[in-house]
């Protein structure tokens, strides 16, 4: 046997070093957090033109918007200007570094999509400060625009108070929408005195902020009133602990670990092989010797690439698995149990449970990494795409696919494993840890550690793998339903 653990060892540097490295990388990339905040910014600008008749819809819409979102707007933007500086940056130091030729064009590639966003922030942050009337820092922002036709027209609308013709309109508007757009064109009607262009654009402000104001509202459903249930929940937990001790719900088989016959080898074995081996070196390298470049492909494409390659690590992965515990078969009991009593309350309550504990975990985070850190492209993908087919796919993907290969792995199989060496609660975080590196995410680790320790008090609990598995995919669910409602334009 000692070739098979020289093999496993080869295997573990390997899939170690991948995915070292891959974590090394996402500490210098931006997180998705950083435009998910830009969306949600555009959305409460959109809803600040909102004038409603009546007064308790006014209160709702001021506590869904805030009282200066003006104010609001330019911290987030002048914080993704600073974050898309710092990452330019970045990439140009690492330009001369670059010796192969389809690496350095990617690269350059990713310097102008930087450039342009930077155009695009600096045009944005103007509007905002004009709107403000910080005119002479709003000039500033647009003097650093690299199209300067751009910049002296936008300064001569709110300093010199001119216009401009409907050419030059179609040309300045045309890489905006909605509030910034209409705020360009609202300033310039006032100069030329063109009410009725001015009624047209205040009548377009007001649907578009209802839209939004609405939009807002569906967003919050889910975080603040699940948050508020999943707070409450806690409390009554952790009352119920302290007053019933033994008898309470989360001391139901709270210390009760799993026979496992099989040694740590096996667990070593079926994730490195099965898990980081085959998604971290494998499949990469079988994609690349094919010459398949996803990053050449639509939105569609993509998605479907993302699927694929999905499964075929899942269907691997669980090969693996399979094979690995053959020899032990018939397995103890409650090995991969599926169903168990009231298996359906812990999934929603650990979902409820996890929406507050999650968030504020989240907020500590957000301090810590200032930004950065990197983020599960599938979640940019999903938050950029209004394609329906691909939000299909994504969806079967992230809702579908992930939870039940995920839980298998990691609160079906490791789990239960570590129990042989560690109490059940030392197991429950040990494998919520390993849950949050393996998504190979820096400034996701800390939030998905936590989202892996509530599966597995809910698995450890419930012996009820369905029960993780639900909680996995409302929580999956529910993040690719927050994108698509904030990726998608207000119209």
């Amino acid at each position: 046997m000692n070739w098979k653990r020289s093999l496993l060892a080869i295997l573990t540097i390997l899939s170690m070093y991948s995915v070292f490295f891959a974590l090394s990388q996402s500490l210098g990339e931006p997180q998705v957090q950083a435009q998910l905040e830009l969306y949600q910014t555009n959305l409460i600008l959109n809803a600040s033109s909102w004038n409603p008749s009546q007064e308790n819809i006014s209160s709702i819409s001021q506590n869904l918007i805030g009282e200066n979102p003006l104010s609001i707007a330019r911290s987030s933007y002048e914080k993704a200007l600073t974050l898309t500086q710092d990452s330019l940056n970045k990439l140009k130091e690492n330009e001369d570094s670059i010796a192969t030729e389809t690496p350095r064009q990617q690269l350059k590639k990713s310097i102008i999509q930087n450039e342009k966003l930077i155009d695009e922030l600096n045009l944005k942050l103007g509007i905002i400060l004009a709107e403000e009337n910080n005119l002479d820092l709003a000039t500033n922002y647009w003097q650093q625009i690299s199209n300067k036709n751009i910049s002296e027209t936008l300064s001569d609308i709110w300093v010199k108070q001119a216009y401009f013709d409907e050419k030059l309109e179609e040309k300045i508007t045309n890489k905006l929408d909605s509030w910034f757009k209409l705020k360009i064109l609202e300033k310039n009607y006032n100069n030329a005195n063109n009410q009725i262009k001015v009624e047209e654009i205040i009548y377009q402000q007001q649907n578009l902020a209802e839209k939004a104001i609405y939009r807002l509202f569906t967003l919050s459903l889910i975080p603040v009133f699940g948050g508020i249930i999943g707070f409450g929940l806690i409390i009554f937990l952790l009352i119920q602990l302290l007053t019933k001790k033994q008898d309470s719900i989360l001391a139901i088989n709270y210390n009760i670990s799993w026979e496992s016959p099989w040694d740590w080898e096996i667990i070593w074995q079926v994730f490195i092989v099965g898990f980081f081996f085959l998604s971290q070196v494998l499949l990469p390298i079988i994609f690349g010797i094919g010459g398949f470049n996803p990053a050449v492909l639509g939105i569609k494409g993509k998605a479907l690439y993302v699927l694929l390659s999905y499964f075929l690590m899942a269907g691997g992965g669980l090969l693996v698995l399979y094979l690995s515990l053959k020899p032990f078969f018939p397995l103890p009991q409650d090995w991969f149990k599926i169903t168990n009593k009231n298996w359906y309350w812990w999934g929603i309550g650990g979902y409820l449970v996890a929406i507050p504990s999650v968030f504020f975990v989240s907020i500590l985070n957000q301090q810590l990494w200032q930004g950065r850190g990197g983020s599960n492209p599938l979640l940019l993908l999903a938050l950029e795409s209004q394609d329906k087919f691909a939000l299909a796919i994504f969806f079967i993907t992230a809702s579908i696919a992930a939870p039940i290969f995920e839980e298998i792995m990691f609160r079906g199989f490791l789990l239960p494993s570590l129990t042989r060496y560690l109490p059940v609660w030392g197991a429950i975080i040990v494998s919520g840890v390993i849950f949050a590196i393996a998504h190979l995410s820096l400034a996701e680790t800390i939030p998905l550690a936590t989202l892996g320790i509530i599966l597995g008090i809910v698995y450890t609990r419930s012996r009820s793998l369905l029960a993780s598995i639900i909680l996995h995919s409302l929580w999956n669910s529910g993040t690719l339903f927050s994108l698509f409602l904030l990726g998608s334009k207000l119209t």
